[in-house]
């Protein structure tokens, strides 16, 4: 169980000015991807209800990842309370999603290339968000363990 409890150095890190600016720049990045994800699936609703095929596969990723996006924000603002478990996990997810995300599209027959497009412009705010999470100022407020 993680402790709520933070050193007087730990706690002036995570109230630095630049780790904090950290951490709204990457709350604000999911949550244009949780709009990009709210768009897709409205895509997906669109181009069924004119008489297009939209297979399974398409209906379940784009329901699910706007629900992604707000178990991410949320653990984003965990992280920027000072959660080192939070912050580890949004660091994993943003570069363990775009990677699976793109590369299960590319597989040839999955799905058609405009959702393809349409799910890596979704994956944008994330890619920066796994650079922020990797930036200097993140890195000194949750240095690695010993």
């Amino acid at each position: 169980m993680e402790s709520n409890t933070h050193t007087t150095a730990e706690a002036a890190l995570l109230s630095n000015p630049r780790t904090q600016g950290a951490f709204d720049t990457a709350k604000n990045s999911i949550k244009v991807y949780a709009a990009l994800s709210a768009i897709a699936l409205l895509a997906v609703i669109v181009v069924s209800s004119n008489g297009h095929t939209v297979n399974t596969f398409m209906w379940v990723r784009a329901a699910l990842l706007p629900g992604v996006a707000v178990l991410i924000y949320q653990m984003t603002i965990s992280a920027s309370r000072g959660s080192r478990r939070a912050f580890e996990r949004v660091n994993a997810l943003a570069v363990i999603m775009p990677i699976a995300i793109i590369g299960v599209d590319l597989i040839p027959g999955i799905c058609p290339l405009w959702y393809a497009v349409l799910q890596a412009v979704c994956m944008l705010p994330v890619i920066r968000v796994a650079f922020i999470t990797r930036g200097s100022a993140l890195r000194a407020a949750f240095p690695k363990r010993r």
